[in-house]
C-alpha cells in the first residue's frame, strides 16, 4: 500500500543478535500501563485543561478517554497478534507498508522524547513546591528554559539523566521499581480525594462549559471542551509503551491483554474521580494558574501536611513516568534500526541485561535537552500530535489486518472491530484538529524533516528492500 511490508514471521522471530530478553510479566505490564498513564496527566494537566474548558474538563476527560478505549481495543489484538517490539510502528509495518510505518515511528519518537519531556517539566514544577515549601528556592533561571525567560529547567534534565541511568541498568529491574512507584502514586491519589471530595462546591462547576464545546481560538488559545480533550488526551495514553514491551513478555497472549485493557480501566476510573474532586473543591481559574494544581488544592483547604505528601508523592513517582515512555522510545529506536532504517549499529543490546544500551543512552540526552529548554504545554501539544497520528495507523490496521490475515491466530479479538477501528480515527482525527494551528504547523514540519531522512537514509539501508528481514 505505501511501500514494501515486512512479514509477521519476520516480526515474531527477529535474529538472535537483535532479539530483546523475555523479562516482563503481567504485573509490570499493568504497572507500565498505570505508571505510564497515572502521571503528569492527572497532576499537573488538570490546571492546563481546566483553562482551555473550565469545570468541563471533566467532560473533557470522558472524551478523550472514550477514544483513547477505542484504540487501546485495537492495541490489544494486534499486540498479541503480532508479539514483536515497536508497537504501531511494528503494525504499520506490516498492514500498510515502509513508509507508513517510517511516518508511524517518527511520530512515536515525537510522541515518547516529548511526553518525557513534559513529564521532567511537571515533576519539576512539583519538586520546587516541595522544597520551597520548605525555604528553599534555586534561581529562576536554571527552573525555565529561554522560551520561559530562564536558562535551563535544571531539575528536569537531572531527573531525565537519572530515569535513563536506571534504564541502562536493566529493564526487569526497572519495571520492578516502576510498580513500587505506581502504588506511591496510587496512594496518594487516594489521599487526595479523600480530603478534597468532603469540600465539593457544586457552585465551582458554574459555568460549567464557559467556552463552549468545540474548539475555537480566543486570545492566541484554542478553548472549548474539544481544545481540552485535545490535550488531556495526554494524560490517557500509556498503554501503547505496554504493547511497545511485546517483545519482552513472557506470555504475550495473555499479559498484553490484561496490561493494555486493565491500565486503561483503572485509570479512566482514577482521572473522573480526581478530576471531580478538584474542580468541585477549588474555581477553575485558581486552578489553571498553578503547576502542582493537587498539592494547591490540599493547602486551600487547609490540609498542609496532606498538600506536602501529595508533593512529595509527587516528586518520588512521577518518574515513573518518564521511565515508561523513555522505554518505550527507546524500543522504538531500536525496532527501526533492527529493520535498517535507522543505523543497525544502534540496535545492539547488552549481553548482561539484554536491553538497547547505546539507544537508551542518546534517547535519554536527546530528552533531557528537551525538558530543559521548552515549557509545559507547548511540549505536551506537540508530544499529543504524534500520539493521534500512531492511533490513527493502529485503527487502520486492525481493520486492514482483519481482511488480509483472517487466519492468523488472535489471543485477544477486538469485538467489532470495523466500528473500533472507525471510531478511533475519526475520534483521533477531530482531536488532531483541535489541536492549535501552530502545534498541527510544527508537527507537519516534523514529518517533513523525517520524510527526507527516510529519503536520504532510510529506503536505501531498509532491510525489507535488501531481503535481510
Amino acid at each position: 500500500m505505501f511501500g514494501p511490508r515486512i512479514s509477521l514471521d519476520a516480526l515474531i522471530r527477529p535474529d538472535k543478535q537483535h532479539r530483546l530478553a523475555k523479562t516482563l510479566s503481567w504485573p509490570h505490564l499493568i504497572a507500565l500501563g498505570v505508571g505510564a498513564i497515572v502521571g503528569t496527566g492527572i497532576y499537573t494537566l488538570t490546571a492546563v485543561g481546566a483553562e482551555r474548558a473550565g469545570p468541563a474538563v471533566i467532560l473533557a476527560f470522558a472524551i478523550a478517554g472514550a477514544v483513547c478505549a477505542c484504540a487501546a481495543l485495537a492495541y490489544a489484538e494486534l499486540a498479541t497478534m503480532i508479539p514483536a517490539a515497536g508497537s504501531a510502528y511494528t503494525f504499520s509495518y506490516a498492514a500498510l507498508g515502509e513508509v507508513a510505518a517510517w511516518v508511524v515511528g517518527w511520530s512515536l519518537i515525537l510522541e515518547y522524547s516529548l511526553a518525557c519531556s513534559t513529564v521532567a517539566v511537571g515533576w519539576s514544577g512539583y519538586l520546587m513546591g516541595w522544597i520551597g515549601a520548605a525555604g528553599f528556592h534555586l534561581p529562576q533561571a536554571l527552573l525555565v528554559g529561554p522560551s520561559g525567560g530562564g536558562v535551563v529547567n535544571l531539575p528536569a534534565v537531572a531527573v531525565t539523566l537519572t530515569v535513563m541511568g536506571m534504564l541502562i541498568a536493566g529493564t526487569r529491574e526497572s519495571a520492578t521499581l516502576n510498580i513500587v512507584l505506581v502504588v506511591i502514586k496510587l496512594v496518594a491519589l487516594a489521599m487526595f480525594v479523600a480530603f478534597a471530595l468532603p469540600a465539593f462546591d457544586r457552585a465551582n462547576l458554574h459555568p460549567f462549559m464557559p467556552y463552549g464545546f468545540g474548539s475555537t481560538e480566543t486570545g492566541g488559545m484554542k478553548r472549548g471542551v474539544m481544545a481540552a480533550a485535545a490535550i488531556v488526551f495526554f494524560a490517557f495514553y500509556g498503554f501503547d509503551a505496554v504493547a511497545t514491551s511485546a517483545e519482552e513478555a513472557r506470555n504475550p497472549g495473555r499479559d498484553l491483554t490484561i496490561g493494555i485493557v486493565g491500565s486503561m480501566l483503572v485509570c479512566t476510573a482514577i482521572y473522573m474521580l480526581v478530576a471531580v474532586a478538584a474542580l468541585g473543591a477549588l474555581p477553575f481559574r485558581t486552578l489553571g494558574d498553578s503547576p502542582e494544581p493537587l498539592a494547591l488544592v490540599l493547602r486551600t483547604l487547609a490540609h498542609p501536611m496532606a498538600a506536602h505528601l501529595i508533593a512529595l508523592a509527587a516528586v518520588i513517582a512521577l518518574p515513573s513516568v518518564i521511565l515508561v515512555f523513555m522505554y518505550g522510545q527507546s524500543r522504538i529506536f531500536f525496532v527501526m534500526a533492527r529493520d535498517g532504517l535507522l543505523p543497525r549499529g544502534l540496535a545492539r543490546v547488552s549481553a548482561r541485561t539484554g536491553a538497547p544500551t547505546l539507544i537508551t543512552l542518546l534517547t535519554g540526552i536527546a530528552i533531557a535537552i528537551i525538558a530543559g529548554l521548552f515549557r509545559l504545554d507547548e511540549i505536551a501539544e506537540l508530544a499529543n500530535a504524534g500520539t493521534l497520528l500512531a492511533f490513527i495507523a493502529v485503527g487502520a490496521c486492525l481493520m486492514v489486518l482483519r481482511k488480509r490475515a483472517p487466519e492468523m491466530p488472535r489471543l485477544f479479538r477486538c469485538p467489532a472491530p470495523y466500528a473500533v477501528g472507525t471510531l478511533a480515527i475519526l475520534g483521533c482525527l477531530y482531536l488532531l484538529a483541535s489541536l492549535p494551528t501552530m502545534t498541527i504547523v510544527r508537527f507537519l514540519i516534523w514529518n517533513a524533516i523525517g520524510l527526507a531522512v527516510y529519503l536520504l537514509y532510510g529506503r536505501r539501508s531498509s532491510g525489507v528492500r535488501a531481503g535481510l528481514t
